[in-house]
């Protein structure tokens, strides 16, 4: 007999095992097919930003902006004059382009399209249509080749998040599964035009929170994504890092003081660029023009600014890249900081399509540069390459601005290859973090996952099952016992001088024996023939639903809505006929309102 039961549980157990293993197996394929198509709009996308770049910027303007050590031009150069005339027209033709295609066939694909994904993570369940990423793709190609100045990562995020979630409607999954689905699509387009993987699915998990919060279940699934599709990525346009830079070390520690004020310059950098995009943001969305005008008017002011400015437009990548290599000077640097901040205000806010990402790299990378070269100025001795405040720059202002200091270290130091100054990054980032917390450039981020409508139903079940009943103990009100051979005209009397709308009876030995509610009477309250005759225990019902003082919160809600119950009886753990009192419906959610806004508030 014992060998028969040892049997079926080692079947039992081999049959629980091979289910894991096969449900393991059936979603990583599902991740790996999100990698794959993530990798293969990186790709597409990265060839299109070529192609326009040539065609419009080189061919038209004679533009050729530099590029990172880690891109090559795919198509040679032509000798076009460059013109600074054709210059100040070009982003308004692609902005539009980019309008009319934007606000015809998908208006969600405007502006960033990172904080798109974020807002369909907590708000629409993961949902995204299907044709946004295609839209997006292309519209914000033509935006940033164009000369209009924004980042890779907002339209290669949606086409990963917008692929997940097609794929998990399509196999009718969970809006929780469908959720995490999109944040691997997240994950795997950004850290693979990045050429960042780690980075990548550590960004998914943490930029959809202001708090320094990561979505635990998101960062292994957008990791498997995210390696499939950099490798694609790479198999096609070669392996290595988007920068190069020298080997920079830190080895003194009097440069953390000037690692300190870069931190608070990038933060108050930083605060500009957010009010300059959301202020210019606001104000095309109040004139009353068509939608469709908007990026063109966006892309004038942005080619006004690159008439004069013209390292100021399109990606700025190959600058950040001089700077690094301590190629550029200070005026240079600082106007390039500003000016980017503006252009990327006009291109993006006024309705174009473009990330934020890259733009903030460049921003971050040109500061960093201007506070290098002027410690390297005041103390050669401490401060002696000022290439590597550069590098340190890109992560703490885009920390700065999005409040990601985990995954922003890791980016930049996959981005440049370089890890020998993960010490003062860790700094920067965390001052620039502390310091910049009230602000950032995703808007539709939420402060915690307390705050997720995403979360709302998991955080009610958590916070209801670690409340017992005799934590409301002061909630549960002591009652009279209604005698069981009490004659129903007696009881009307004792009806008559109370509030309560459900009476326990107890038996001659003075325990629960049933309970009634006023909805039991009303058919004997207007019979005054019979209520001499009725007694308590007639009215009464023994199949009771109790609780206890061990139970938790969520178990007692359950009761509650089982009849559809305002009151339940507190009876002892070890003897259900003894009564403690009665808990209300309303007092547990009352508890459970306060027991949230407690938490929010230590959060704060």
């Amino acid at each position: 007999m014992i060998d028969r039961i040892k049997n079926s549980i080692k079947a039992f157990v081999g049959k629980d095992r091979s289910a894991s293993i096969a449900r393991a197996g059936k979603w990583t394929v599902y991740f790996i097919i999100i990698g794959i198509i993530a990798g293969l709009g990186s790709v597409a996308f990265h060839y299109l930003c070529q192609l326009g770049s040539h065609y419009f910027m080189d061919f038209m303007a004679g533009y050729r902006p530099p590029a990172p050590a880690g891109e090559h031009h795919l198509l040679t150069p032509t000798n076009t004059t460059f013109n600074r005339w054709i210059l100040l027209f070009l982003p308004a033709f692609g902005g539009i382009l980019s309008g009319w295609l934007v606000y015809t066939f998908a208006p969600e694909a405007e502006g960033h399209g990172t904080d798109a994904a974020i807002n369909a993570y907590h708000r629409t369940g993961g949902f995204i249509r299907g044709r946004v990423p295609i839209i997006k793709t292309i519209a914000s190609a033509i935006t940033l080749t164009t000369g209009g100045s924004g980042g890779r990562e907002g339209p290669i995020a949606q086409i990963g998040a917008g692929f997940g979630s097609f794929l998990a409607t399509k196999l009718k999954l969970s809006a929780r599964e469908r959720r995490i689905m999109m944040a691997a699509g997240i994950g795997a387009g950004v850290g693979s035009i990045f050429r960042a993987p780690l980075a990548g699915a550590l960004f998914a998990a943490e930029v959809l929170y202001r708090d320094p919060e990561f979505e635990s279940e998101v960062i292994i699934p957008a990791g498997i994504s995210s390696v499939v599709a950099y490798c694609l990525f790479c198999l096609v346009f070669g392996w290595g890092s988007l920068f190069e830079s020298p080997a920079f070390k830190f080895r003194n520690p009097l440069e953390l003081g000037p690692y300190v004020v870069l931190s608070i310059v990038l933060v108050g950098v930083g605060y500009f660029y957010i009010k300059s995009f959301y202020g210019v943001t606001r104000l095309f969305k109040a004139i009353k023009i068509p939608n469709h005008i908007k990026p063109a008017i966006g892309g004038l002011c942005t080619g006004l600014i690159g008439f004069y400015w013209s390292q100021c437009l399109a990606f700025g990548y190959g600058f950040a890249q001089m700077a690094i290599n301590n190629e550029l000077t200070i005026p240079f640097l600082l106007s390039l900081a500003i000016g980017k901040v503006l252009t990327t205000s006009f291109s993006i806010g006024s309705g174009g399509s473009g990330g934020v990402f890259g733009p903030s790299i460049v921003i971050g990378g040109a500061m960093g540069g201007v506070v290098g070269k002027v410690f390297h100025q005041i103390m050669p001795g401490i401060v002696t390459e000022p290439g590597a405040f550069v590098i340190v720059g890109m992560a703490g202002f885009f920390t700065a601005v999005s409040n990601t200091p985990i995954s922003t270290i890791i980016f930049v130091s996959e981005m440049t290859n370089s890890y020998h100054l993960l010490l003062p990054s860790l700094l920067v980032c965390s001052v620039s973090y502390l310091a910049a917390q009230k602000w950032t450039i995703y808007e539709k981020q939420v402060k915690s996952k307390i705050d997720s409508p995403a979360h709302t139903g998991d955080f009610f079940v958590d916070i209801l099952q670690t409340i017992k009943v005799k934590d409301l103990t002061e909630h549960v009100k002591k009652v009279k016992m209604i005698p069981e051979d009490m004659l129903f005209s007696d009881f009307k009397k004792y009806f008559s001088e109370t509030k309560q709308h459900y009476f326990p009876v107890m038996d001659k030995k003075e325990r629960l024996a049933s309970i009634f509610s006023i909805n039991d009477i009303r058919g004997v309250l207007f019979s005054s023939e019979i209520e001499k005759l009725v007694m308590v225990k007639d009215i009464g019902t023994s199949d009771m639903i109790v609780t206890t003082p061990s139970d938790d919160l969520n178990s007692v809600l359950k009761k509650f809505t089982i009849k559809n119950i305002d009151s339940l009886p507190v009876v002892q753990d070890d003897d259900h006929g003894i009564l403690i009192g009665m808990l209300r419906r309303r007092e547990v959610i009352s508890f459970y309102n306060e027991q949230v806004q407690k938490m929010k508030m230590r959060k704060n």
